[in-house]
């Protein structure tokens, strides 16, 4: 379980093929690998991965081609990615509640300076869009955000300049794709409110 804060923004070193799927090395500066151990779980652009090895300030997770299928960002070598250590039970919840499963690739429609924030304007999945709601959260490519407008399968969120420097998100273009997770109690309450629909108890 992540919070969506962000701890680092890390580079991915090394991408390669494994059967169909892939092992990434992912070097860092900031995230404080001391405490890391194989098995640990590290949340990369919002994408829970499994450490197999870790060497210094660079580690090693496989990717298989399920989770490549259903993300974007991962297969790039040099690759800015956002990451995240799994919470302790210890640790302030700054953000939400997240998974690390990506329920959805979105696409960027618009990212804009309006001064004292810059408006991202975010293209998702109609299947997600029943989970989006105005001062909601979201999850784009691992970090937490509320989510201030929805237009059908469109919505947006500001992004403030201290989210922009410690984030990828300041890399985002017009048509850049995304991973979206929606919000873990928003999936519960449409899954009871469907079971109710279809009579189950």
């Amino acid at each position: 379980m992540f919070s969506g804060i962000i701890a680092d923004v890390g580079t991915i070193a090394k991408a390669e093929d494994r059967d169909g799927g892939l092992r990434l090395s992912v070097s860092t500066k900031a995230l404080g690998m001391d405490d890391v151990r194989p098995g640990d779980s590290i949340a990369v652009n919002g994408v829970c991965l499994t450490v197999v090895k870790k060497d210094g300030n660079t580690f090693t997770a496989d990717v298989s081609r399920e989770t490549l299928n259903c993300t974007v960002g991962l297969e790039m070598q040099g690759a800015h990615v956002n990451l995240e250590k799994a919470l302790r039970l210890a640790d302030r919840l700054g953000g939400h509640l997240v998974s690390g499963h990506v329920d959805g690739v979105g696409e960027a429609v618009a990212f804009t300076d309006i001064g004292e924030s810059w408006k991202l304007v975010v293209r998702a999945p109609q299947a997600l869009t029943k989970y989006i709601a105005v001062k909601g959260s979201i999850t784009v490519n691992g970090v937490s955000l509320t989510v201030n407008e929805v237009d059908g399968a469109v919505f947006s969120v500001n992004l403030i300049p201290h989210t922009l420097a410690v984030t990828t998100l300041s890399e985002l273009r017009a048509e850049t794709k995304v991973n979206l997770e929606i919000d873990l109690i928003a999936r519960y309450v449409e899954r009871m409110m469907q079971a109710e629909r279809d009579g189950l108890k």
